[in-house]
């Protein structure tokens, strides 16, 4: 049994990152544990709630039940939100604070494997950024022996996004993620997609408020979720 931490910025994002491969691990009799940075209290949502950050660690959890993951920690770090300016958000945190606390929950777990996202934090969000940095110095500090940048191949995506150019602003997308040159890892998760579409649909909250991205995955027929979502993206340290 390997022990296997999984560390992201805000509910919701393990549903679209890591999911399958969680699923996968937890399946095989692995231990799986989930770290998530912030409460997402800033993302958008058409409910109308100022508890929204409560709500979506109860998303959070049981996105996890249904993943098989053995522990939920959320840090308590405030959201940073889109532009990185809230104030005492985690983007703006020196770094070696939350890596200490990150690296005590690795050296508790005795963890063998730490996934975090690319130095671009994906797409640029600066808590994910800020995972990235934290994530790699906690597990230096602990020792932990594999890390495994969560992300998906540029090249590919863009290749779906293309279409839509025309109509949208999508330059920026062009550096987002990583080349598929540099992908050590393209892990098969094609028969946990019915774990990961379930992980996706319990952050409910973030299916609301107009088109948003996880609900119209939601929502793909089976055969093409597979064909979007049944590879997932790392590239080891």
């Amino acid at each position: 049994m390997r022990t296997c931490v999984f560390f992201h910025a805000h509910p919701d994002d393990e549903a679209l990152l890591t999911a399958g491969l969680m699923a996968r691990l937890a399946a095989e009799g692995n231990r799986v544990v989930l770290v998530v940075a912030t409460a997402g209290e800033l993302g958008r949502s058409g409910l109308r709630t100022r508890a929204l950050g409560p709500l979506r660690l109860r998303e959070l959890e049981e996105s996890a039940r249904i993943l098989g993951c053995a522990r939920v920690v959320p840090l308590g770090y405030p959201d940073s939100g889109l532009d990185g300016c809230a104030p005492g958000g985690f983007a703006t945190r020196p770094v070696e604070e939350p890596a200490a606390m990150l690296a005590r929950i690795l050296a508790e777990e005795d963890a063998d494997l730490l996934t975090v996202y690319d130095e671009r934090g994906g797409y640029g969000h600066p808590d994910h950024v800020q995972v990235h940095r934290v994530g790699v110095a906690a597990a230096r500090a602990a020792g932990t022996p594999v890390v495994l940048e969560a992300t998906v191949d540029r090249d590919r995506l863009w290749r779906w996004l293309r279409p839509l150019a025309a109509l949208f602003p999508l330059d920026g997308w062009r550096q987002a993620y990583t080349p598929g040159s540099m992908i050590s890892h393209r892990v098969d998760v094609r028969r946990f997609a019915a774990a990961k579409r379930a992980a996706m649909a319990a952050h409910a909250s973030q299916g609301t408020g107009g088109p948003r991205l996880l609900a119209v995955l939601c929502r793909l027929p089976g055969p093409l979720f597979r064909l979007a979502l049944g590879t997932e993206y790392y590239v080891r340290r």
